[in-house]
């Protein structure tokens, strides 16, 4: 028996297609047979039409049926003997055909809804009725599924309009875009260290698009503007905007931070590992005890694991043991509080449950139009600085990147659940990293994450890698349709008996690279951070991660401008995150994306990612890890990107036919970049860092944009460095596993 054909039909209706191709699908030749999941296809003879005895007698037969997994639909035909069926092909090019014409790809939307006519619940029963069935158990549920709608939308709003975005930032020196005055969102948002987006904010009047000096805007319960600015910095997000204004204020800066929701209130959860987490003490925002208390949980290994039922011997994989990664369950809120109350204790503020409209800049001051919801107060305040950290949905990244602010997105969505797994489902001393249980679902290769927290609690994660579309934006609410359907399948259990916590979802931005300055982080006194400035990782870590390994950097040079008011673009472009060791692997997160409209073989990602993640669990530990934590050297990226190819030659047809020739011609540019950084970090190494500590102290005084300068040219070719495995073991040494050690079974 051979299998001839598989086929994703992108439908959970498994009684329509079946229904389809055993009334209405005639193949054209041969007697049709009727099955409980489909039909067999059978010749009167046992002999083909040239006369040949078939091989073993085997009946000239082909069975096709259908399966459902994933809310999916998924058909395959096998034949029954070794020699082809009569007209084989065409009867396989005749079904794939009509099938594909009569189950095309559908994208849903989110219906209109009125919430002062009905609830959020009744609104969106009928078209998501799993999800709102398990919101009505979630504490604060109600409120959250409201979350999720008003994201989704302003996130396709987004999208749609991409090249007219909302301004949201005006200047008297000029305008970098057109469009309406309207509110935008506070906080970062949700999923673990992979976890995305921030709250994305509403309301606000329609503007005329003008030109609008600080000194115009005016507001009937808003005082004059002030004549300096009263804060240094104002941070706009309350939770990648909390860490980084916590560290600013005990620097001795005067900080604001204004967050949409109730400040402290998490619909993330946050993972990292503990070197990574170190930088926090390092840099004295926490004491090592302080520490502790955030770490609900520390596991002792991680799994990383693509389905490959389907795939051919040689490209299906074991498990990679990733035991120093995402290892630390953070307690969020917990450590949002803290951060809080350090930033108050130096001398900031918050203000909470308040939302930013507009930002009116000129050469002194970033003059804000802010409204407080629960009395629907306006007001104005002003600061020297602006950070955006509102996440994804960010009004200010959109206009100021225009189409571009974003080439790819991870809607991602899950929960944190309490309890209610029995206890031989999972042990909470593993977590899974990434896996898979499935192909290619609806257009969509679904990945999990799940991650121990304290006592029996969990939280897991469903996401996928999505082109940024206007047609196919990528839908939350779909997706924890998707969600709470297949749990079951993922991690076997009672959905019902499950004690949920709170739910996590957003959407993480990613950005296609090629150099250090071809994405807009800042503008005249106006920086981004976190997801706001699209610090995408290929694989699990976006905004928290990204930001945590990059503090020191961001929070020296940012100190730096400040001092000598370097607030200007030109000199607030150079503090970004940027890696060219994460820009070149930007190629890897386009081979997990299906293009809008288009059907791929069902098997061909976990084959993709099966392919690399195989030669990771045949390497030593630190470089599996070393390639997650963004730490892959120019000469490792090189080896094991031959190894894949010489391991797998399709890969590059896959790659060529996922990428297209305009965005492999776009990563040849950032390949060519990474050669170019490596060449120059190999000849500055060695002695820059030395050189500036030498001329630090007299050339800072002289020329500020000069050292400003020197120092983000030090921060980027130390960033990203390799680590041993001594030093691995040396920073997690109870984390170190043999591979062999344990086997946990999906």
């Amino acid at each position: 028996m051979r299998e001839i054909l598989y086929l994703e039909v992108p439908t959970p209706d498994i009684a329509t297609v079946r229904s389809w191709l055993q009334t209405d699908f005639e193949p054209g030749n041969g007697e049709k047979v009727l099955t409980s999941e489909g039909f067999r296809l059978k010749i009167p003879s046992a002999t083909t039409t040239a006369g040949v005895a078939l091989w073993g007698n085997l009946p000239a037969e082909l069975s096709v049926f259908v399966w459902s997994v994933q809310r999916t639909t998924y058909l395959k035909v096998f034949r029954w003997a070794e020699q082809p069926f009569p007209k084989e092909g065409q009867i396989l090019q005749r079904l794939t055909k009509e099938i594909r014409s009569r189950f095309e790809h559908h994208y849903p939307e989110p219906p209109a809804i009125d919430l002062s006519k009905q609830s959020i619940f009744a609104a969106l029963g009928s078209a998501y009725p799993l999800t709102v069935k398990y919101f009505q158990k979630m504490p604060n549920g109600e409120y959250d599924l409201t979350r999720a709608y008003w994201w989704e939308q302003r996130w396709r709003e987004g999208v749609r309009n991409p090249q007219q975005p909302r301004q949201v930032v005006f200047s008297s020196q000029g305008d970098r875009g057109a469009g309406g005055d309207e509110g935008a969102g506070g906080d970062e948002g949700a999923g673990g260290d992979e976890g995305a987006g921030g709250d994305e904010g509403a309301g606000g009047d329609e503007g005329d698009g003008k030109i609008i000096s600080s000194s115009s805007p005016s507001s009937s319960s808003s005082s004059s503007s002030p004549s300096s600015p009263t804060y240094d910095i104002i941070y706009i997000g309350g939770a990648l905007g909390a860490i980084h204004a916590a560290l600013m204020a005990k620097l001795g800066y005067k900080v604001l931070l204004l967050e949409r929701m109730p400040f402290g209130r998490m619909n993330r959860e946050w993972n990292i590992s503990r070197d990574e987490i170190q930088s926090l003490v390092n840099l004295g925002l926490v004491t090592p005890a302080e520490l502790e208390t955030i770490i609900a949980r520390e596991y002792k290994d991680g799994f990383n694991k693509f389905f490959d039922a389907n795939n051919p011997s040689k490209l299906r994989s074991p498990v990679l043991h990733t035991p120093t990664v995402l290892n630390l369950g953070l307690d969020s809120e917990k450590w949002l509080q803290m951060c809080g109350q350090k930033l108050q204790a130096a001398g900031g503020e918050i203000w909470d449950e308040t939302e930013f409209i507009r930002a009116d800049i000129d050469i002194s001051q970033v003059l804000l139009k802010v409204k407080h919801l629960p009395s629907q107060v306006e007001k104005q305040v002003s600061g020297r600085l602006l950070i955006d950290a509102m996440g994804t949905a960010s009004p200010i990244a959109w206009q100021l990147n225009g189409g571009r602010a974003f080439d790819s997105v991870c809607p991602t969505v899950g929960a944190a659940i309490e309890s209610g797994f029995e206890p031989e489902v999972w042990d909470s001393q593993y977590g899974d990293v990434l896996y898979s249980h499935g192909d290619i679902s609806r257009g969509r290769q679904l990945i999990w994450e799940l991650f121990p927290g304290a006592d029996d609690e969990l939280t897991i994660y469903l996401f996928h890698y999505h082109e940024v579309n206007a047609e196919n934006p990528g839908s939350l609410l779909e997706m924890y349709e998707d969600f709470f359907t297949i749990l079951p399948e993922y991690r076997r259990c009672d959905m019902d008996k499950l004690v949920w916590k709170k739910p996590t979802f957003g959407y993480i931005p990613g950005h296609f690279s090629v150099g250090s300055s071809d994405r807009t982080v800042a503008f005249d006194r106006l920086i981004a951070i976190g997801d706001a400035a699209s610090l995408q990782s290929p694989l699990v870590f976006t905004g928290f991660g990204s930001l945590v390994r990059n503090l020191e950097r961001l929070t020296t040079l940012l100190d730096t401008a400040l001092k000598h008011d370097l607030l200007s673009f030109r000199h607030l472009n150079q503090i970004r995150a940027y890696q060219s060791n994460v820009s070149v692997t930007w190629l890897f997160s386009k081979g997990m994306m299906v293009p809008t409209g288009k059907f791929l073989p069902p098997q061909r990602i976990n084959s993709m990612l099966n392919t690399f993640f195989g030669l990771l669990a045949d390497e030593p530990q630190e470089v599996a890890d070393n390639f997650i934590k963004d730490r892959c050297d120019w000469l490792t990226f090189n080896r094991l990107a031959l190894k894949a190819a010489s391991k797998n030659p399709a890969l590059l047809l896959w790659i060529w036919e996922l990428a297209g020739p305009r965005d492999l011609l776009r990563w040849l540019g950032s390949y060519f970049n990474f050669g170019r950084h490596a060449l120059v970090g190999a000849l500055l190494s060695p002695w820059f860092g030395r050189f500036l500590n030498r001329v630090g102290f007299w050339l800072e005084p002289r020329n500020p944009g000069l050292w400003l300068w020197l120092l983000a040219i030090n921060y980027a070719i130390a960033t990203g460095k390799p680590r041993s495995r001594a030093q691995v073991v040396k920073a997690n040494p109870e984390a170190i596993i043999p591979k062999s050690e344990v086997r946990i079974s999906h």
